[in-house]
């Protein structure tokens, strides 16, 4: 992979060319507002980002939230700044409470909502946000008749299981359907066996792109959480100190301080770069709710690890 300001990988099997960080919009009209939102995602931009990722649910969990904020929010920034050609836009299907599962007539609906919502006329990569018990064949077949309408360009899966996706991928090579060219898998330096192992098998096999969710344990892996330190004021704080109850977390921790004064820069920094070379690994995604939390993503993009510092890390996530 190539370094510098506007470094692009190539997502898969896919056409699509993407930064090797993706920028998360789940904070996008939720914990930051339209202001905010656009400022973030004006300096990932500038840096040369193109790879925005967001989800129709999100953030229906929020009061007051129905889902589909953030594609707004985003779809409001394309429209403002003229850029929706240098944009690669992901969005997903099937966790929208008004849109549930992934029976062919909500992906249909939901991906019109949500075209809506980001005011364009195609989604460059659609995920199915979590598997559930549809047939392939239904799921793989209208997302099919999304990429041939051309209302999608590439399709890819969250949250999907080995088996699962081995099937969908089978399923589409024989009927000469649109098969996935990426996952989203919960992966990161104290969540390894979300992916690693038969679900990362598949991947390799197949030549998809990994795109990992969580690629900072919920700022866990930022450092600003440690043992007997104070509390912090995030929303997501909760769920990054519990990862200081396990073993590996603390462990984790002193390692990612080592590698990150050996180069000068932020842990967050070298998570990501350690999650960026991993095999299949195309793009981690992280969010930033202000500005200032964007420069130590974007470096983590650029940071080469030695064997040694990756062997270290690898040694303490282990």
């Amino acid at each position: 992979m190539t370094t510098g300001n506007h470094s692009r990988v190539r997502l898969g099997t896919s056409d699509l060319s993407v930064h090797p960080l993706s920028l998360g919009g789940n904070v996008f009209g939720w914990t930051a507002d339209e202001q905010q939102s656009f400022a973030v995602l004006d300096a990932y931009a500038a840096a040369g980002g193109n790879f925005v990722d967001t989800a129709d649910f999100y953030s229906a969990w929020a009061p007051g939230n129905t889902g589909g904020e953030s594609e707004t929010v985003i779809g409001n920034w394309l429209r403002t700044r003229g850029n929706r050609d240098d944009i690669v836009i992901a969005t997903k299907v099937g966790l929208h409470p008004e849109a549930s599962g992934l029976g062919a007539a909500t992906i249909k609906a939901a991906a019109e909502a949500s075209l809506r919502r980001l005011g364009v006329d195609h989604i460059d990569l659609y995920y199915t946000h979590r598997d559930d018990d549809t047939p392939v064949e239904e799921f793989v077949t209208a997302l099919d008749e999304l990429v041939r309408a051309g209302k999608v360009r590439a399709v890819a899966a969250s949250n999907i299981s080995a088996e699962r996706l081995a099937e969908a991928l089978a399923f589409a090579e024989r009927e000469g359907l649109a098969k996935y060219v990426a996952v989203q898998p919960h992966y990161n330096l104290v969540s390894r066996a979300t992916f690693e192992g038969p679900l990362a098998e598949v991947v390799a096999e197949h030549g998809l792109a990994t795109v990992p969710y969580y690629a900072l344990a919920s700022g866990f892996l930022t450092g600003k959480y440690r043992p007997g330190g104070t509390g912090v004021d995030s929303a997501r704080a909760e769920g990054a100190a519990r990862y200081l109850a396990e073993p590996r977390g603390p462990k984790v921790l002193d390692a990612l301080d080592l590698v990150a004064a050996d180069h000068g820069v932020e842990p967050a920094s070298v998570a990501l770069a350690w999650l960026a070379a991993r095999p299949t690994v195309a793009a981690p995604i992280a969010s930033a709710r202000t500005v200032d939390q964007l420069p130590p993503l974007l470096a983590g993009a650029t940071l080469e690890l030695t064997p040694a510092q990756t062997a270290l890390l690898d040694e303490a996530s282990a």
